[in-house]
């Protein structure tokens, strides 16, 4: 009877190893549905705290995308022609870090997935809007938007001064061009980041 029991206890630490090892890949099998081989990833800055500008509050966390209808928005209002130019480049189904910008502690806060290809931003043809371009016209648009859809909305955040820890990230858009709000963002990074985050959810 003692060795059956024994034997129970090992299939039961087995059995749990199996669920953690399962629970510990969750998350990546599930944002690994619909993707291919060329999936890309990329970093998208968003400011989460209110700033008027010509009047207008641009103040979108990612709380307020959990809010919206869908949870999804359009990503509005690029006005740098390298970052219009990698939001160009994105497909569906690729990947992003949502990044809480100026503010006091920036940092990834979530992840969120592009559901619609770039189309020209609405925003620029609005008089009204603070990113109102009045050299576009809908005949030949200057600036483009896509449409996100939120993933993952995380309970801790990965701040701005652990991600300038680790060499691994060393060659990041966020060190090296900290003003761009919409950068690519390579595998090995993007891995890196989600280890980082299952390490400090451990602690």
């Amino acid at each position: 009877m003692p060795k059956r029991k024994r034997q129970i206890s090992s299939a039961k630490r087995t059995a749990l190893r199996q669920s953690e090892r399962q629970e510990t890949t969750k998350r990546e099998n599930n944002l690994e549905k619909q993707t291919t081989e060329t999936q890309q990833f990329f970093l998208l800055k968003s400011e989460p705290e209110s700033r008027l500008e010509k009047g207008v509050d641009v103040r979108f966390s990612i709380q307020d995308l959990q809010n919206e209808p869908d949870q999804s928005a359009t990503w509005d209002g690029v006005r740098n022609y390298q970052a219009r130019n990698i939001l160009k480049s994105m497909r569906k189904d690729d990947l992003a870090f949502f990044y809480h910008s100026n503010c006091k502690e920036p940092g990834i806060v979530g992840i969120v997935r592009i559901i619609k290809e770039a189309f020209p931003d609405p925003t620029q043809f609005e008089p009204k809007s603070p990113y109102y371009d009045p050299k576009s016209s809908k005949d030949n648009p200057t600036w483009y938007a896509v449409q996100v859809k939120l993933e993952e909305v995380w309970e801790r955040k990965v701040t701005l001064q652990e991600l300038k820890k680790y060499d691994d990230l060393s060659d990041m858009d966020l060190f090296k061009r900290s003003r761009l709000s919409v950068q690519k963002i390579l595998e090995h990074q993007w891995k890196f980041i989600l280890d980082l985050l299952q390490k400090n959810k451990q602690l």
